[in-house]
């Protein structure tokens, strides 16, 4: 299945697609375009829009794109650590730095690899590693009774 979003990602554009490898689609396919092309390419390409306005796997309220994910295909009650990975998630996504310690810190490492690469699909496959990482540690930190 093909997915698309806006170019220049940062957190939620960077999450989705690993939440939706991994949990999701694994043969899943990722578009980046231009913020006002992303409906047409969805059209033209078959591909699920998600990070943009009005869209299902959206921003709605306080949550982001990655909480839209998480809810839609019922993954936190699957796996609490993604349920403690979306507050992460969220915190550093929709202005809310202080919602986890670790929010902060995703932001600055969102926006470093960000400056560090101009080519959004070499971005995104050097910043993958992060999101298995952080999700190792919020499995660490979920009680082994709650696996």
């Amino acid at each position: 299945m093909k997915w698309v979003t806006r170019e220049r990602p940062k957190v939620d554009r960077i999450a989705c697609p690993w939440l939706i490898k991994r949990f999701v689609d694994p043969a899943a396919e990722f578009l980046y375009v231009a913020k006002d092309e992303v409906l047409s390419v969805a059209e033209r390409q078959g591909a699920t829009p998600y990070d943009i306005p009005n869209a299902e796997l959206g921003h709605h309220g306080d949550e982001c794109s990655f909480d839209a994910i998480v809810r839609k295909y019922n993954l936190a009650e699957k796996d609490p650590a993604l349920a403690r990975l979306a507050l992460i998630v969220r915190g550093a996504d929709a202005q809310q730095p202080d919602l986890t310690p670790e929010s902060r810190g995703l932001i600055a490492i969102a926006q470093g690899f960000s400056e560090a690469y101009a080519d959004d699909f070499e971005q995104l496959a050097a910043e993958l590693p992060v999101y298995d990482a952080l999700y190792a540690w919020c499995r660490s930190q979920v009680p082994a009774a709650a696996r």
